[in-house]
């Protein structure tokens, strides 16, 4: 049982909201600059170009690999020391991987990279933490603000790396790690103003056994709609850069298409929450999965800068869709004493599928070519959208709950 029942409390719902939207803008710019770079200093670093992704694999491993601790570490010691305390380890992980780049050393930066993930992990919860003080009605709209400080990010991140590229010539990279950690840093100060009081004591009882809530129909559906979603998006993204370069174009023309990329993912924040509110998760999530694979016939069809820039675009939508659809899914499926152990378990199956398909990334654009990774989309939506259909379909897939 909670020490008091949660209070539902919109203005300070709101508040909170955009703090987390700005601690989101910023961790997105660091999060932005690693997707462009780190798969371009991979192939100048690594010992083969299949591995060349293998620095955003990590980055993503060290999310799935602490996801799961992060949400028990806020459970005892609330939202705002674990945030804080994460975004200080994002400043670390990017300090190191500059270091590494100076030195030339790829072990080096893949460490950095998966010390990063830390940063990620506990930035996955920024939009549960919105809604923790949030009434159901409320609630998608306090999720969307959040993902709506990833439209700054798009524009802060990209700008940063074209303009630190060659902050320390002819290192070419550094300044871009120097400048994320930073970043990081002032990140951490943002989300000292985090107001999210403690609900339960770490020793109390905390609602029904883990097993239970995962098996739920809807749980199970929110949860691999998030995955697929989230992964699809992984796996394009990061063959983008490399593929680009691959194809003649210069690392400003994939840093536009990784903003206009960005942009997609987050500008359709501002009214996600509304359609949700109005059609339902599961149609808007179903959406998002078919515009996934227009993002893969776009990149089907050719190699030019449009191909990308229309395929990334359409990435971003879908993924918003998709990743919001699922979220507002999986907060139907538990009582705010069990929201860190559904909230831990569903994060560490997202990251582990997108710690699985950024490194498949790089082996499939290795393999079989940009085409290759393309193709890879379609089972996948396939997947989702039958899962999509089967939960609309059973009456037990209803929410269990008003939240």
């Amino acid at each position: 049982m909670t020490i008091e029942a949660m209070a539902f409390d919109d203005a300070k719902a709101r508040r909170n909201a955009m703090i987390l939207a700005a601690s989101q803008a910023i961790f997105g710019a660091t999060s932005t600059a690693l997707v462009v770079t780190s798969g371009l200093i991979g192939s100048t670093l690594a010992p083969s170009a299949a591995w060349a992704t293998l620095p955003m694999a990590l980055s993503i491993v060290g999310t799935a690999l602490t996801t799961f601790p992060i949400s028990l570490m806020m459970r005892r010691l609330g939202r705002r020391t674990g945030f804080v305390l994460c975004a200080l380890a994002g400043a670390a992980g990017a300090f190191l991987g500059a270091y590494a780049i100076f030195e030339r050393s790829f072990g080096l930066f893949l460490l950095g990279c998966l010390v990063s993930g830390i940063y990620q992990a506990s930035a996955s919860y920024y939009r549960f933490a919105a809604a923790d003080t949030a009434s159901p009605e409320f609630r998608p709209k306090a999720i969307s603000w959040v993902m709506t400080g990833g439209i700054v990010a798009a524009l802060v991140g990209t700008f940063m790396v074209m303009a630190t590229t060659n902050l320390f010539a002819p290192v070419t990279f550094a300044g871009t790690w120097v400048v994320m950690g930073a970043l990081a840093v002032i990140g951490a100060g943002i989300l000292l103003f985090v107001d999210i009081p403690l609900t339960q004591r770490h020793d109390a009882p905390s609602g029904r056994p883990l097993g239970v809530i995962a098996r739920q129909p809807r749980y199970i559906v929110a949860a691999m709609t998030a995955m697929l979603a989230f992964g699809i998006m992984v796996l394009v993204m990061t063959a983008t850069p490399v593929a680009m370069l691959g194809c003649g174009f210069s690392v400003k023309d994939s840093s536009w298409v990784i903003q206009w990329h960005a942009l997609a993912m987050f500008v359709p924040s501002f009214f996600t929450g509304s359609l949700i509110q109005r059609f339902g998760a599961e149609r808007i999530s179903a959406i998002g999965m078919l515009l996934l694979v227009g993002a893969a016939v776009s990149g089907l069809l050719g190699i030019h800068f449009e191909n990308f820039a229309i395929g990334l675009v359409l990435l971003g939508l879908g993924w918003n869709f998709g990743y919001i659809g699922g979220t507002t899914m999986l907060t139907e499926t538990y009582e705010p004493e069990e929201k860190n152990k559904a909230q831990g378990l569903n994060d560490v199956l997202v990251f582990t599928t997108t710690a699985v398909t950024s490194l498949m990334a790089g082996k499939l654009l290795a393999w079989f070519g940009w085409a290759g990774v393309n193709y890879a989309v379609f089972p996948m939506v396939v997947l989702a959208l039958v899962m999509i259909v089967w939960l609309a379909r059973h009456p037990y897939g209803k929410p269990v709950r008003a939240a």
